[in-house]
């Protein structure tokens, strides 16, 4: 099929061969390079290399184009190529409708004219957007194929799981013809959702996630039996560490039970991380962190499931599930949290089927036209309810408080406010959840006109509190009453160590109660709950596990 295409569309000539002759210097020897002067032009030069089989890595298009601009063009353009990155070329005047673009179209990123020098300014934004796409690649990927049922829980967590882990696939009803001819092939009836068929052709019905893990690539077993450092928890407070400790030459293993990113792997759009002035997916920045964990060597393991800790002498040992342990010198804890469980009527039953916990973005075009709920008033709901609004006839924030500006903040609230399908009900709460298989209605008390009313609902998200995910720890560790870790100054008691302390020290900030066990990120007690902070906890640990080792 050749080099992929490198598209750029914009109406002023000298622009336009400025940016052509800068792209070619530095990427022409990979990438076909392919000038348009308008967006019908451009949109013609796209179908025909996508008749041709070609592929198109990134779309630069001038926002402020006559006839149709270029948010509108990049809109058109995503029918053709889905997987492409896009970016806006913006004068510094319309930065506000590139920010914009970004939020609500899902634009990539904006470059201001002029960009020189491009050194600077342009080759560091396209190498990223490009490094990007390489990750994904540019095709209809149905390598990996999976028949269920769109309100069958199992068929849920499996599409989830992918998505999460950035596995491309193909969803296929299982009432739908090809669903249905591959249920056929595989000998199995629809009894026996999610069937799940790989690239060579090999059919899993109701696979576990482990199962379809080890089938789609993901590594699930350690690469050796001792670490220098081990990190419980793939989000931001995991990642972090895992780059710093892989970085800094330590033998570094990453455990996930589930896929990396944790709940802010989740978030459609985070926009008050140093560094990304436009805003970035949770799901990109998970995307480039395990990248650079990689590019470090630092192993990642999926659907690993830790069970146990314990001081084994100069080690550390964590104990699987499936009763295999592993051992390091040191260990963080990086577990973060988990949303509360929504209690109310028929909750339980619906969850998978309707009823969703956190941003569930595989669900957002099912959602077209139809009524949804969010339950929650802090920034991951807010986020959703962005998300969400772009595919919904409309969505209803159900708030227990009685505003938002004491949990979200304050950027976010002005976004909500300008989005006309966004509604947001203070001082209400979910009492229960109705639906024949599926959801299909809520009943919603509102406390500030004493009334409970029944909606009709097909999709209920739920982003209520946050409890940390450590009773595996059981007594390895000092936790306080939530279950959340204490660390560094919260074990001390009035100067005292805590109990069965074996150091002339006192614990490192990070530190937990046994030496050489550190906590980070939102799992710490007294941690304050931000992406940033989360980060910064982990690169922290890192340092601290040198000084630990350098002590023994």
């Amino acid at each position: 099929m050749g080099h992929p295409a490198i598209l750029t569309v914009d109406d002023d000539p000298a622009v336009s061969r400025a940016i052509a002759r800068d792209l070619r210097r530095r990427y022409g020897d990979r990438y076909r390079i392919v000038r348009a002067s308008s967006a019908a032009e451009a949109l013609e030069a796209l179908r025909e290399l996508k008749l041709r089989g070609g592929r198109v890595a990134v779309m630069l298009a001038d926002y402020r184009m006559p006839q149709v601009n270029g948010i509108e063009f990049l809109e058109q353009a995503m029918d053709l190529f889905p997987n492409a990155r896009r970016a806006l070329l913006t004068a510094y005047a319309d930065t506000d409708a590139a920010i914009q673009a970004i939020n609500v179209v899902d634009v990539d990123h904006y470059l201001l004219k002029p960009w020189d020098p491009p050194e600077e300014k342009l080759y560091p934004v396209l190498d990223a957007l490009l490094d990007a796409w390489l990750a994904t690649g540019d095709r209809e990927t149905e390598d990996i194929r999976v028949v269920g049922h769109r309100w069958s829980e199992p068929s849920y967590e499996i599409r989830d799981f992918l998505a999460r882990n950035l596995v491309p696939y193909k969803w296929l009803g299982a009432d739908e013809p090809e669903g249905r001819r591959l249920l056929e092939a595989a000998s199995v009836g629809p009894e026996s959702i999610p069937l799940v068929v790989t690239a060579d052709g090999r059919a899993m019905a109701q696979p576990s996630t482990t199962e379809v893990a080890e089938a789609v690539g993901l590594s699930t077993a350690p690469g050796r039996d001792f670490y220098d450092l081990i990190i419980v928890g793939g989000g931001p407070a995991g990642l972090g560490a895992a780059v710093y400790g892989a970085s800094e030459g330590l033998k570094t293993l990453l455990v996930e039970r589930r896929a990396v990113g944790g709940q802010a792997g989740q978030s459609s759009r985070i926009e008050n991380y140093l560094g990304f002035p436009d805003g970035i997916s949770g799901a990109q920045l998970t995307d480039r962190a395990r990248r650079q964990a990689g590019k470090f060597s630092a192993e990642v393991l999926t659907t690993r499931d830790v069970t146990g800790l314990r001081p084994d002498g100069s080690a550390r040992t964590l104990t699987f599930a499936d009763g295999g342990e592993i051992s390091a010198h040191s260990i963080v804890l990086a577990t973060g949290v988990s949303y509360r469980p929504l209690i109310a009527e028929g909750v339980a039953e619906l969850t998978g089927s309707g009823v969703y916990y956190g941003s569930a973005s595989t669900e957002g075009p099912s959602c077209a036209g139809t009524d949804v709920y969010i339950v929650g008033g802090a920034n991951s709901a807010g986020q959703a309810a962005l998300f969400f609004s772009r595919y919904a006839k409309t969505v209803t924030l159900l708030v227990r408080g009685d505003s938002l500006e004491s949990s979200m903040s304050y950027y976010l609230i002005q976004q909500l406010n300008k989005i006309d399908n966004i509604r947001v009900r203070t001082r209400c709460e979910v009492l229960s959840a109705q639906g024949d298989g599926h959801l299909q209605a809520i009943t919603i008390c509102d406390s500030k006109e004493g009334v409970s009313t029944t909606v009709e609902c097909g999709y209920l998200f739920v982003f209520i509190g946050a409890e940390p995910r450590t009773d595996w720890l059981g007594q390895a560790v000092a936790r306080d009453e939530k279950g959340f870790v204490y660390t560094g100054p919260d074990l001390l008691s009035n100067g005292t160590r805590p109990k069965g302390w074996d150091r002339e020290r006192d614990p490192f900030y990070l530190e937990c109660s046994v030496p050489g066990i550190f906590a980070a990120g939102d799992v710490r007690a007294n941690s304050v709950k931000r992406v940033a902070s989360a980060v910064g906890e982990g690169a922290m640990a890192v340092t601290l596990v040198h000084r630990y080792l350098e002590a023994q």
